[in-house]
């Protein structure tokens, strides 16, 4: 999009934008609407660059200014600048991108090692287009006598003739999207304009916002998942987008909520885990409340009371809660269906842009993650899909082009009729719903050649006292638990280092009497500190798979 000096769109689809601040916590967002794109051949065409090269950034407070178009250009049409937030899940790779420019904020220039990047000609503070750093007399020159460069252009101000729009073709390359790196390290994904397409216009199909709706966007832009569905298709909509200025912890979250009352909430599972298992479930667990829940009118309207509580701290006017991105806890989501919650899981990865797979809460089925979206085909490769787990492969329009550079690992993951080949394992029943057992790359083997699915027994565990996430990985033939406890629960409930000790022993008696002989833990290993995350709040898993002790 572009921005004239008032801070409006200048197009002839945007009337225009707001960029205000919202508090200490919030940012907020308001456009008007975006045509409806008609077919995927015009496909964001309609709102590309300045000439090949100049993009707004969202920062932490302001709208930028037109200027910011003269520092590009002063380099070549077509070079590649890069707009990088706090929350982007890649350094290194500025280098293999071969970027001109790069764009941060106050908070990454902090730790930033401009070293390490020795192909930058430029790096500029997003909140004021300061050059921090400049290996370009180019560069130092338009950003000294930039008002002058600007009013020789552009003598008798910009105007809307002076637009010139990129037009794209749905193949063409529209970004490129780092993988958050669950399981190995990250890739750049080529992603073309058709799947920008086709991710917007699925949400068009089934997610119903209208202009003027709101939502609060806790999800990295640097995320696919986020960037599609808190921000593409609201903002081509003309949504109100909030977006959270500090870490969304439950508090702040529930606090975004209650002001700003969002149409639509867009989640990865760790943050509603988070509320229910701290805010909701222990209200439910206590003695008095058990028996209560087994009588059956009363239990009808404790149910009823929860849920309407539960609407209402998540602001009482969304039309759905949808969860993605992870693997969703059990014993949440039971609770979820049990109140007749409007929840429901959807599917994807940052090669799709991302969707594969979703469903209507009201049609979704618990356990699931939904069935294939509009214009894709998914499979799950097995001779029993419905009995026997097998890798989800699909194939359509939202598919990406290739990873950046590395043709060999493309060649791992498409084949040669099309097919992207996940990696997940799943299986799938009569009506298309697909149940995900586990990752192909996190499969272990028992002694007898058993599948033992890591993620299944994290999910146990994680339900058991004073565990706040944990790992399962193998070691020698046998399968060893890393926990990482809630000490602050532990603490505030009398415990000591020692007892938590203890209690981690307990549980794992307790976990191995639910779990098959094969897939038993042989011991449990604690650690200190959080375990290191994705973006997307994904645990890392490949940094701890060798882990000692």
């Amino acid at each position: 999009m572009v921005l004239d000096g008032r801070g409006h769109i200048a197009g002839d689809h945007l009337a225009g934008i707001v960029i205000d601040s919202e508090g200490d916590d919030m940012l907020r967002v308001a456009v008007a609407p975006v045509a409806i794109f008609a077919d995927e051949r015009h496909a964001m065409g309609k709102h590309g660059d300045l000439q090949g090269m100049f993009r707004v950034v969202l920062g932490h407070g302001r709208a930028h200014q037109p200027p910011a178009a003269d520092i590009a250009q002063a380099g070549d049409v077509g070079e590649k600048v890069v707009n990088h937030r706090e929350n982007s899940s890649c350094w290194g790779d500025f280098v293999l991108m071969e970027a001109k420019l790069l764009l941060v904020g106050d908070m990454v220039w902090e730790n930033l090692n401009e070293s390490a990047m020795p192909l930058l000609e430029g790096i500029l503070m997003m909140n004021d287009f300061t050059l921090l750093v400049s290996r370009s007399e180019r560069l130092t020159y338009a950003r000294e006598h930039l008002n002058e460069m600007f009013g020789k252009k552009f003598p008798k101000n910009f105007r809307k003739e002076h637009v010139a729009y990129h037009k794209d073709e749905p193949e063409e390359l529209a970004v490129i999207n780092y993988t958050s790196g669950t399981t190995s390290y990250s890739k750049g994904v080529m992603l073309p304009y058709r799947s920008l397409w086709s991710n917007t216009k699925f949400a068009y199909e089934v997610l119903d916002l209208k202009a003027g709706d709101k939502i609060v966007s806790m999800l990295p832009m640097a995320h696919m998942y986020g960037l599609a569905f808190e921000f593409l298709y609201e903002f081509s909509v003309g949504c109100h987008i909030y977006f959270l200025t500090r870490m969304p912890s439950p508090k702040i979250i529930f606090q975004a909520f209650e002001e700003v009352k969002p149409n639509l909430i867009v989640a990865v599972p760790l943050i509603i885990e988070k509320i229910i298992k701290k805010s909701v479930l222990p209200k439910l667990e206590t003695p008095a409340m058990k028996i209560l829940l087994k009588v059956p009118i009363i239990n009808d309207k404790i149910k009823a009371t929860v849920r309407e509580e539960m609407i209402k701290a998540f602001g009482g006017e969304f039309k759905a809660v949808i969860v993605g991105g992870a693997a969703f806890n059990q014993e949440v989501e039971q609770f979820l269906k049990m109140i007749d919650f409007p929840y429901t899981v959807g599917y994807g990865m940052t090669e799709c842009g991302p969707i594969i797979c979703y469903e209507d809460w009201r049609r979704f089925k618990p356990g699931s993650c939904g069935k294939a979206v509009p214009r894709m085909d998914v499979q799950v490769l097995s001779s029993d899909p419905e009995n026997i787990v097998g890798e989800i492969v699909c194939k359509g329009p939202n598919v990406m082009l290739g990873y950046y550079k590395n043709e060999e690992a493309t060649r791992e993951v498409i084949d040669k009729d099309g097919w992207l080949h996940t990696g997940d394992l799943a299986l799938m029943d009569a009506e298309g719903n697909v149940t995900i057992k586990g990752r192909s790359k996190n499969l272990l083997l028992g002694a007898s050649g058993q599948n033992i699915y890591p993620e299944e027994i994290e999910d146990k565990l994680n339900n058991l006292p004073y565990v706040s996430e944990s790992i399962i990985v193998q070691q020698n033939e046998k399968l060893v638990g890393l926990v990482y406890p809630d000490f602050d629960d532990a603490f505030a409930h009398g415990l000591k280092n020692e007892d938590i000790e203890r209690v981690m022993e307990e549980n794992r008696v307790a976990l191995n009497a639910m779990l098959p002989v094969y897939s038993q833990i042989s011991k449990m290993k604690i650690y200190p500190e959080e375990f290191e995350k994705t973006p997307k709040k994904s645990i890392k898993r490949y940094l701890y798979q060798e882990a000692k002790g």
